[in-house]
């Protein structure tokens, strides 16, 4: 799995009918800053507002899945967010030019192609994975519907659907790896059974439904005079049944491929809980509604966990920023410089390591025979990490100086000797206003709060200073 943070290169567009609302639509994916996520764009609208991709945005799950926002709906979201996360992409505004993004073949292959063809783009920042940390369940008895999500360090996911039906029986997919996902699910379509094609129609659903972007499923004999209907109901000349049971010999692209588009949907419909995935989904019977309740049961847990952050330091991991790189931002030199290397950095927060050693300076004077980190460089250290996330709000940093003008609300609760591995983790508390920044930040040792306070800065071109 990647690592760093990617978008696309350029913009890219695709056109189509919307599936449901039959409205054509323009879809142009645009390139996004580091920690946008996913965002839908209607610019067909006054003020073309943006609506989030979030679980929490959920409005409707008749057939599809339908966020609302700021007074723009957007209908059908699953496959274009699972192409996305697909390809691990994390940043992508979504410019649409009506109600739902068009449905293509009724896959994802199409939109995979579209942005493979500009290219991704590498961001500096770490991905901002949420790791399953204990197994998380949803049950719906009435309708056998089980999903499971549990402890892995990538993400996998097995479908499993059995809808008591001769032609399809009991199916399974599996994705061991989603940097497979283009490979072997993207091009599943999306399906229906011949029994629910007229409800849908007479439901106001499906107005853009055609046997060119939607696999149905006869599961019955059906006679002559019913073939001629659904062909004027569909617009059609004549339809016919091929032996598989496919509606008017459609060639299935796998021979579980219906359970290959349940697993699309489900990555689909699991992007709406913000934040790339490590963990191992299985889910028995799955559908857009039991996919979104079991998101939000996902979003919960890790809200729990976010109110009482604690950053995670894989030594391993490659950095944001090394010593070499944070010199380029930060004005200070030895025995003054206290980071060692930035391991998380977007537009609100930053999070930096410093390993606190018997060779540092300090440790001659200050208390010799039980050493401990002056609070005062702990708190030097914390600035400089906030220093970090300010001059990352400007274009060009080179060009400025990063002044600490204050300090409020200081702790110290434990103290940090030799041997210590110190995480810094600072976040804006406002939006930067006429080059003052306050920030919150938390110094901590194995997990534990050891030293917080809120600080304020100031950003001052070199040129006024």
């Amino acid at each position: 799995m990647n690592d760093k943070q990617h978008t696309i290169k350029a913009p890219v567009t695709v056109r189509g009918i919307g599936l449901h609302t039959g409205v054509e639509a323009t879809m142009t994916f645009c390139p996004a800053p580091i920690g946008h996520g996913y965002k839908f764009q209607r610019v067909d609208l006054p003020g073309q507002p943006i609506v989030d991709a979030d679980v929490d945005n959920v409005v409707d799950l008749s057939r599809g899945t339908t966020i609302e926002q700021n007074g723009a709906r957007v209908n059908t979201v699953e496959h274009t967010l699972a192409a996305l996360v697909g390809l691990q992409l994390d940043n992508v505004l979504i410019q649409l030019s009506g109600p739902e993004p068009p449905i293509m073949d009724g896959s994802s292959a199409e939109f995979i192609h579209a942005l493979q063809s500009v290219g991704l783009e590498e961001q500096n920042a770490l991905r901002n994975y949420y790791e399953i940390p204990d197994t998380i369940r949803y049950m719906d008895n009435a309708r056998g519907v089980e999903i499971a999500a549990l402890p892995l360090s990538d993400y996998r996911l097995t479908v499993m659907v059995d809808y008591n039906s001769p032609v399809l029986g009991s199916q399974h997919a599996t994705l061991a790896d989603i940097a497979q996902f283009s490979d072997e699910i993207a091009s599943s379509r999306t399906f229906c059974f011949l029994h629910e094609l007229e409800h849908l129609y007479k439901s106001n659903l499906i107005k853009g439904g055609d046997l060119s972007n939607a696999i149905v499923v006869v599961d019955r004999v059906v006679a002559d005079e019913e073939l001629n209907d659904l062909a004027k109901m569909l617009g059609k000349p004549r339809v016919s049944v091929k032996k598989e049971g496919i509606l008017n010999n459609v060639d299935l692209r796998y021979k579980n491929e219906p359970a290959r588009h349940k697993l699309l949907d489900l990555v689909g419909d699991l992007a709406l809980v913000g934040r790339p995935l490590k963990g191992q989904i299985l889910a028995a019977r799955p559908g857009h509604a039991a996919n979104v309740a079991f998101a939000k049961k996902i979003k919960k847990k890790m809200l729990e966990v976010a109110s009482n952050p604690v950053p995670v330091y894989d030594p391993a991991r490659e950095p944001v920023m090394d010593v070499n790189r944070i010199m380029q931002v930060l004005p200070h030199r030895y025995p003054f410089l206290l980071l060692d290397k930035v391991i998380y950095l977007d537009s609100q927060m930053v999070t930096a390591v410093k390993n606190v050693t018997m060779n540092e300076q300090f440790f001659q004077g200050h208390f010799p025979g039980n050493p401990v980190m002056p609070g005062v460089l702990q708190v030097e250290a914390m600035a400089q990490t906030g220093g970090i996330l300010v001059m990352n709000t400007v274009p060009d940093p080179e060009n400025y100086w990063q002044y600490f003008l204050g300090i409020e609300n200081c702790r110290f609760r434990k103290k940090v000797i030799p041997g210590d591995t110190l995480i810094f983790h600072c976040w804006l508390l406002a939006p930067v206003k006429r080059g003052i920044a306050k920030m919150k930040g938390q110094a901590f040792v194995n997990g534990k709060v050891v030293m917080d306070a809120e600080m304020s800065a100031a950003i001052v071109r070199k040129d006024n200073a």
